[in-house]
Formats: structure tokens, C-alpha cells, sequence
């Protein structure tokens, strides 16, 4: 029987709910598991609820579940929100201090959620505190594990003889990691070598870690009763890594050649850049010299406009963003448009609109990306469906921005830059380098910047090339750049830069604007980061002897109609999939190929699609009792 296993812990914002995942997932990474973890909090820097699921497998995993086998609480937030969705047979170890909490006492609940849980305990007859739902649970199958996190510092401290440890609740992430590990009975140096590696560069905390760590183990092992559920070793698949998220579109950027990316800061998409800026000197091949200049600016307008400037002088060049902050690039990006300026944009999407659900996930800016600017011009826009993926994808966006000459929208979100999963190694050596129409020297002193030619692209030149000089001007110009508004011109030049739109499609293989994943009667389309959750959906359902198929669109402007209509020939139902409220994807099929997705399913909480709800709505849809449009609503 295939280990399938999730584990969930939760606190206060602030507390290490993300350090303790990072224990538990390179444990079990060690042990040759595959890994899906994602992490959810709220917009506050500390206090509000945050918590972390992650998912071991022995087979590969892209996506989450509906519930957990085993969850830690160490606040009564994370009781309250969480206890019920453990699944049948699951666990809960809590800090028993937390008991007598009534849902009144927890300040950070919202009204809405407040009245909901006490409408449900009120149901069952319990009584409206930790202690009711727990009992609750257990009514449901769960087996409940009390300790004393602060007891078990003081204990520590005595043991030590530190008095600073029993007053050091930051330290119960740890103890709740290590307990879960002891009652799991894992190897208890896989659980050190984890503490010290996350602990690296900061030796003596690292070490005062570890202490507890091995602690909490031990009292686990002899405190708690043992479970029948087994972790035996696996061998470690040859080239798996454990990533965070992020980390695709970040050393894509290195290995690209990317060697100037301004940012303002901004969720989710600020992780990257804060990467690029401890990681800006590497080793890399020696055709590809230098380190990545990262600046943060002082707004968003500021950080679009250094990266066009820095691709002007020859240099690739990108600036990273999610939504509120794309909006206000709108106007440079126009600029870069009209000037056919190189520049990646990488955007995560979060949920919106406006600020919206500032740290939860979404797919709601598909249609922002493909239709904003200041009249008509061409760009690309290009989605990424998870971490692998992300690294190869931003790679080829710059060759995309350098060989077309347009601004690239490289479309990420949320729900990648937060994950946590094993995946392949990246080899670079599959990276290849295009700068396209890009001048090293100009032989002429008549350089015409903006110059008519059978393929709509005109030579590129550095600034300070000699002979070199070229004008850009957001107004519509001559070739030389001079400002123009003769009508000759005007057509010349329009239809200059959009028939870069069919040059594109002709110029991108099928294969870079299409992932064609299966076959079937039923068909689902979709993009970006639902490719995960659909693709474990898809196995579950084989294995039942369900057959469907999966077309996930990655170029998504321009749109590959021609090919799309290809590949939904043989299908008879359609499916699209998307996190967001109105299915964008679906409005460019309609408006694209006439044709309207026969099913829609959706979601637009803020949390990501997981698997099970996938499989639970695409099994009623294959046997006719869906409703045209679904929405999905799992999550807390």
C-alpha cells in the first residue's frame, strides 16, 4: 500500500509554524519521501493564524489534499479552525494549557467564522471551548496526544541548566515537530541533521535546538502511545532537490543571464527578489559572466522603469511584481511597447480585487496581463505550471523578449512561490542563449533603431555603441526614433509591431505553447499552478479506470487558437479549470474559437485547489450530476 500522509501544524503568525515544516519536510526528504507543502497566513506580520501542511509521499505528489492524518496546535486557533479536518484515524497533539479556551476568548477569529463554529459545536452539543471540539474529534475517530509545551521547556531548562529556555516559547515549533517525529517513531538523527541544517548559521541556537529537539523526541517515544503506521527509508531519487517555490524563477533568472531585476516589495513575489539578493554572486559558465544586480526602488513605477532602462544598454533585465504592483507599471509598460524593449516581467498573481486577500492565492489576473497598456501593442504572456517548470520557463521567456523584442508577462502566483517540493534537478545545460537581433558594433552612422524588415524586427543596439544612436520616445516615431504623426507612418509602424503577434506564433514550437498531458472524452483545459492539483486528479480517477484528458495552455497571449482547436478535436466535453471567479481562460476559448467550456470549475477563496476536490467534482461531471459551473471551497 503507497504511504500517502499529511502532516499540519499551526500557531500565531510569528511563531516558526514555517521552520517546523521545513524540519519535518527535510526529514522526510532525507528519507527518499516526495514532498508537498504549502503554507497559509494571514496578512498581519504577527499574531493572526498561519499554518503548514505538508503531504509525504512514495509517489510523486504535485498538489494537496482535503484533511490531515496528523496535526499540531500549539495556540487554540489552530484547534478551532483545524481539529475537525482530521481525517479518519488522524492525530492531534496539542498543548493541554489550552484546554478551557472558549471560541470567545480568541481575538483574532472574524465574526463570521466565530458564528460558524459556534453554531456547530452548539449542534453536537459541546460546549464551546478546546475542549468540545477536541472531544468532538475524537468522537470522530481521532486520537488526542496532550503535553505541556511550557513544562517541557522548564524541564529542558533544569536539565541544562539554562534558565533562559523555559521562557523561550518561540522553541515550541520545534517541540511540536519533534514530538509528531517521536510518536512517528522516524529516525532520530534525520530529525538532528534537520535542526542543524536549518539552524546552520546561528551555531549555538542551532545547538540549543537540537537539545530540545532530541527532548521532545524522547518524551514522545516513551510518553505516547505507538501507531500502527510505518515510515520505512526509501532510496533517494537520483537528482531530487527540496524546493521552496520561488527558487524556479530565481535561478532561472541566473542561469538566463538575467543580471539586473528591481523590485518593490510586495507578496508574494518579494521572496524571490530577497533570494536574488543573498544569492547574487554564483558560479555560473564562464559564457555567462557577472552576478545579478537586485535594487529595491522606491514604488513600482520606479522598478519597471530601471529595468527598461537596463535593457536598453544591452542588458536582461526583469523586475518582479503580483497584482496592485503590475497595475501600476501599466504606463512603462506601454512605453516598452511602443519602443519594442526586451523586459520580463514575473508576476504572482494573488487573490484580488485591489488589495484583496493580500497572501492567498489566486488566478485572477490573467485577462489584467493580457489587456492592459495604453492602446495596442504586442507583448507575450506566459504561464508557468509549477516549480520544475518554473526554472526552464523563465529561461526562455528572456530568449522570448530578446528574438520578439516585446515585454514578456511571465505569469506565476501564489500558490508556487509558497509551496515546498521535491522536484528534479535543474540542468542548466539544456538552457540555451538567444539575444536575437542584438548589434555588437554598427558599421554605419546612419543606425535606424526602428527599421522596416520582412520579419518585423529590426536590429537591436546597445546604448554607447558607435554609431549607435537611436531616439525612444513614448510618442509614435520615424525609424530613427524621431517623434512622427504622419498617417503613412503610423500604419507602417503599427503594422510593424503587430504582425509580431502571428510571427510569434509561428516562431514558438507547439510544445513551448501547449503541454498536451492526456486523452479522453472529457477534457480539461486550464493554466498555471492548477496543473498540479489536475494532474494528481487525473491519477486518482485512472485508477479507478477514468480516463480524462489535459490540455494546459502556457502561451497565453498571443493565444494559440489554431492549435487549441486541434487539440480539442477528438474530445467531446470540455472542462476548464481555473482559480478565479469568472473562468478567464474560458472567456479567450469563447472568444478565440467560438466555443464555450461545457463545465466550469472554480475557486476563488484565496486558498488552492487541492486534489480531492478536484476528483470528487470531475467524477460528478463524468457521471452527469455536475452543475455547469462548480466552485470549490475547501480550506480554512
Amino acid at each position: 500500500m503507497v504511504t500517502d500522509f499529511t502532516w499540519m501544524i499551526g500557531g500565531p503568525q510569528g511563531s516558526g509554524v514555517e521552520t517546523a515544516a521545513n524540519i519535518f519536510s527535510q526529514v522526510f526528504s532525507k528519507m527518499g519521501y516526495q514532498i508537498f507543502g504549502k503554507r497559509e497566513y494571514y496578512s498581519n506580520i504577527k499574531g493572526e493564524h498561519s499554518y503548514f501542511a505538508v503531504r509525504v509521499s512514495e509517489k510523486q505528489i504535485r498538489s494537496s489534499i482535503k484533511g490531515t492524518n496528523m496535526l499540531i496546535a500549539f495556540d487554540a486557533e489552530t484547534i478551532f479552525r483545524h481539529a475537525d479536518d482530521v481525517l479518519e484515524n488522524g492525530i492531534i497533539i496539542y498543548d493541554s494549557t489550552l484546554e478551557n479556551v472558549k471560541v470567545s476568548d480568541v481575538i483574532t477569529f472574524d465574526n463570521d467564522f466565530k458564528e460558524r463554529l459556534g453554531n456547530l459545536l452548539k449542534s453536537k452539543n459541546k460546549e464551546d471551548t478546546v475542549k468540545g471540539i477536541l472531544e468532538l474529534a475524537s468522537e470522530n475517530g481521532t486520537s488526542i496526544h496532550s503535553v505541556s509545551f511550557r513544562s517541557l521547556l522548564a524541564e529542558l531548562s533544569e536539565k541544562l541548566e539554562n534558565p533562559r529556555i523555559k521562557n523561550m516559547s518561540r522553541m515550541f515549533n520545534v517541540l511540536g515537530v519533534s514530538l509528531s517525529l517521536g510518536l512517528l517513531m522516524i529516525p532520530s538523527e534525520k530529525l538532528t541533521e534537520s535542526v542543524n541544517s536549518i539552524f546552520s548559521k546561528k551555531k549555538s541556537i542551532a545547538e540549543m535546538n537540537v537539545s530540545a529537539a532530541n527532548f521532545a523526541y524522547n518524551y514522545a517515544t516513551a510518553k505516547f502511545e505507538n501507531i500502527e503506521l510505518k515510515f520505512e527509508e526509501k532510496e533517494i531519487e537520483e537528482n531530487t532537490l527540496l524546493l521552496q517555490g520561488y527558487y524556479g524563477t530565481a535561478l532561472g533568472k541566473i542561469i538566463a543571464g538575467c543580471r539586473f531585476q528591481s523590485y518593490y516589495p510586495i507578496t508574494p513575489a518579494t521572496d524571490e527578489s530577497n533570494f536574488l539578493e543573498t544569492n547574487e554572486i554564483l558560479e555560473i559558465n564562464e559564457d555567462r559572466p557577472g552576478s545579478t544586480l537586485v535594487i529595491q526602488t522606491e514604488d513600482e513605477i520606479s522598478a519597471i522603469g530601471m529595468a527598461i532602462g537596463s535593457s536598453l544598454t544591452g542588458v536582461r533585465s526583469a523586475t518582479c511584481t503580483s497584482g496592485p504592483g503590475f497595475v501600476l507599471m501599466i504606463e512603462c509598460l506601454s512605453w516598452a511597447g511602443i519602443n519594442e524593449v526586451p523586459v520580463v516581467i514575473t508576476f504572482y498573481q494573488r487573490s484580488g480585487p485591489s488589495t484583496g486577500l493580500p497572501t492567498r492565492h489566486g488566478q485572477d489576473d490573467l485577462l489584467c496581463a493580457i489587456n492592459s497598456g495604453v492602446g495596442e501593442f504586442p507583448r507575450i504572456v506566459y504561464a508557468s505550471g509549477n516549480v520544475l517548470d518554473s526554472f526552464y520557463d523563465t529561461t526562455q521567456v528572456f530568449n522570448y523578449a530578446d528574438v520578439f523584442q516585446v515585454p514578456v508577462i511571465h505569469m506565476m502566483d501564489k500558490f508556487i512561490a509558497s509551496s515546498v517540493t521535491t522536484c528534479q534537478r535543474f540542468d542548466e545545460t539544456k538552457v540555451n542563449i538567444d539575444r536575437g537581433k542584438l548589434l555588437d558594433e554598427i558599421s554605419s552612422d546612419n543606425y535606424r533603431r526602428f527599421e522596416h524588415t520582412t520579419d518585423g524586427l529590426s536590429p537591436r543596439s546597445k546604448l554607447g555603441l558607435e554609431n549607435g544612436i537611436f531616439w525612444n520616445t513614448g510618442d509614435e516615431s520615424d525609424i530613427q526614433g524621431h517623434i512622427s504623426e504622419d498617417p503613412v507612418n503610423r500604419i507602417q509602424m503599427m503594422d510593424k509591431r503587430q504582425s509580431r503577434l502571428d510571427y510569434i506564433l509561428e516562431k514558438i514550437p507547439e510544445s513551448e505553447q501547449i503541454i498536451k498531458h492526456s486523452e479522453g472524452d472529457f477534457c480539461i483545459v486550464s493554466w498555471g499552478s492548477t496543473q498540479g492539483p489536475v494532474l494528481d486528479a487525473i491519477e486518482m480517477l485512472k485508477n479507478e479506470g477514468i480516463s480524462i484528458g489535459f490540455v494546459e495552455v502556457k502561451l497565453l497571449q498571443p493565444f494559440p487558437k489554431e492549435l487549441l482547436k486541434k487539440l480539442f478535436s477528438n474530445s467531446k466535453t470540455i472542462i476548464d479549470i481555473e482559480a478565479n471567479y469568472t473562468g478567464q481562460l474560458g472567456s479567450l476559448i469563447r472568444q478565440n474559437l467560438e466555443k464555450d467550456p461545457d463545465y466550469y470549475i472554480l475557486k476563488f477563496t484565496g486558498r488552492p485547489m487541492t486534489c480531492t476536490e478536484l476528483y470528487d467534482t470531475l467524477k460528478k461531471i463524468v457521471n452527469g450530476t455536475a452543475e455547469k459551473r462548480e466552485v470549490l471551497t475547501y480550506g480554512a
